[in-house]
């Protein structure tokens, strides 16, 4: 016999009480705007389209999520709320309803632009869809930032919310709003490209790249001393949920650098944004070894000087009242001339020609060398050596390259001598004590070099013996033959090129032709043949009449003698 035990009253109502947990709501706003752009108008610029596939998508969602706004006769505005989004059956779809208001609002100002071209009142139009773009875009954003939506989606709310906002000041001209808006939408969305896969990173980086002409003018108008410091972004707490997206293992500490030492000097750093910039940087060169190509290495260090140019400007100004700060823009100096040293290396494997690949290095060669007569290094022996092992190290690459041009001319002599001269510098220096880029070309001369001299030489060898005519020595032969007649005959006659050279006989000699008579009907009757009757035997010779008129004669009896 089975004996259940019932459970208890305070045991049943005990579940009720505990909060049900929620699922997290995801929504990728902009691959989901990006596809919708893509198969609705966007990709012919049709932004009328889109704007009415919008209108239909807000009315599909409002029916089906049950938030009408009244009925046929009666109007009530109706959005989504908060209470909507905590709901336990609420999903991604209530979020939608926002931001495709917003994107409607948004392509009806990207078609009031198109617009304006003829109709310049219409631009008025445009900013005021654009205001209510922002709205909307607000909206989506507090409803981002509940508990229910994950780290990923509020990232994505900031950035789409600054990028609204940055385009409306573009509009307006607000140069400097814009430039903090546009800059804070690129960071959050190339953060987020970082952390994704390959193939969900596209959408991203177009739209990093769809911004950087507009900070570019920005920045134009603004001018560089106004620039607003991408750095910036991070001390204001732009990118607080970023680490909960990357959920990394091990914990970060937050270090403070106060001064770097840098060829034995210890520079002091009081500037607020130059200690994040440097901060910043400390894992540039992993960033560089975990690129994909060249290409992406060359844009990692491009967006590099972008900032660098900001904290130099920023320091330069410092350094005029006080005199500390100008070890601290030595410094930044030569972080920009070595990173554009390392950009240089970089291009050169995307190089194809010899010319060009001297013209990079030449850049390098004369940024080293002002380096190293900077004032605050000036003496500092460690950084003079080093600076000198860079030079011939570039020397030599150059040697190099423009031993190759001169090989591609046939110049064999002077590449020779180069390709030699770039294999004793490269002997001398310590490839493993330079950077991957730099030691990477140091062994492909290192390596090629000397094989380079013999191949010149062996080259300049053979173009020298084709140069030299060889003349064999000939009997000379005279002869009474003309030219024309021992033409399958070779002879060096020096008579040939003196000024009566025999050539041919003149007068030809006459020689006996085989005759092939014709003779005419018209011309028979005028011919006289001559009289062969002696040679005929028991005949006598008779006279013939010659001529048509003997012919007339007889014919008609006409002279005859009876």
């Amino acid at each position: 016999m089975v004996v259940s035990e019932k459970p208890s009253k305070n045991e049943v109502e005990a579940p009720k009480n505990e909060p049900i947990p929620l699922a997290p709501i995801t929504l990728e706003i902009l691959k989901l705007i990006k596809d919708a752009q893509q198969q609705h108008g966007l990709r012919h610029s049709d932004y009328q389209r889109y704007r009415g596939y919008c209108s239909r998508r807000i009315g599909r969602l409002r029916k089906v999520l049950k938030i009408p706004q009244g009925d046929r006769r009666h109007f009530k505005k109706r959005d989504v709320t908060e209470s909507h989004v905590l709901s336990p059956k609420a999903d991604e779809r209530y979020l939608q309803l926002p931001l495709m208001l917003a994107e409607r609002c948004w392509s009806y100002a990207m078609q009031l632009r198109q617009e304006s071209n003829t109709e310049p009142r219409k631009k008025f139009h445009l900013v005021q869809k654009l205001r209510k773009a922002c709205v909307y875009a607000l909206q989506l954003d507090e409803l981002c930032k509940l508990e229910r939506c994950d780290a990923r989606t509020q990232l994505e709310s900031q950035a789409y919310v600054a990028w609204i906002h940055g385009s409306l000041q573009f509009e307006l001209e607000l140069w400097v709003k814009a430039t903090e808006n546009l800059k804070k939408a690129q960071v959050i969305y190339e953060k987020l490209a970082s952390t994704l896969s390959e193939d969900e990173q596209l959408p991203y980086r177009q739209r990093v790249e769809e911004i950087a002409p507009s900070l570019r003018y920005c920045a134009y108008n603004i001018g560089d001393e106004k620039a607003v410091n991408l750095l910036e972004l991070r001390s204001q707490g732009v990118l607080e949920t970023f680490d909960a997206l990357v959920s990394q293992t091990k914990e970060k500490t937050a270090a403070v650098l106060h001064e770097v030492t840098w060829f034995g000097l210890n520079v002091p750093i009081k500037i607020e944004k130059v200690r994040l910039f440097l901060l910043s940087i400390e894992a540039l060169d992993d960033s560089l070894k975990n690129a994909e190509d060249n290409q992406a290495k060359i844009k990692i260090l491009e967006n590099l000087f972008i900032d660098l140019r900001d904290v130099i400007t920023l320091t330069r100004e410092s350094a005029r009242t006080d005199k500390q700060d100008q070890l601290l823009l030595a410094y930044l100096l030569s972080i920009r001339i070595e990173r554009t040293s390392q950009r240089n290396l970089l291009l050169l494997q995307q190089t194809k020609k010899s010319q060009d690949c001297v013209r990079l290095l030449d850049i390098n060669i004369q940024q080293t060398s002002e380096l190293s007569q900077n004032e605050s290094i000036k003496n500092n022996k460690v950084a003079q050596k080093h600076f000198e092992n860079h030079l011939l190290a570039y020397k030599a690459i150059r040697s190099y390259y423009l031993a190759k041009t001169h090989a591609a001319a046939k110049r064999w002599k002077e590449a020779a001598i180069l390709f030699d001269c770039a294999h004793e510098a490269v002997k001398n220096l310590k490839i493993d004590n330079y950077i991957a880029e730099l030691a990477q070309y140091l062994t492909t001369v290192k390596q090629t070099a000397e094989i380079e001299v013999v191949n010149s030489k062996a080259n300049y060898i053979l173009d020298s013996q084709e140069d030299q005519t060889i003349i064999v020595p000939q009997k000379v032969v005279k002869s009474k033959k003309p030219l024309i007649e021992r033409l399958d005959e070779f002879r060096e006659e020096p008579q040939l090129l003196s000024k009566n050279p025999n050539l041919v006989s003149l007068p030809p000699s006459m020689e006996p032709v085989p005759a092939k008579p014709l003779f005419f009907d018209l011309a028979n009757n005028l011919i006289e043949f001559p009289d062969l009757t002696e040679k005929l035997e028991g005949q006598t010779k008779t006279k013939q009449a010659a001529g048509i008129s003997g012919f007339v004669k007889g014919l008609w009896g006409w002279g005859s003698k009876k």
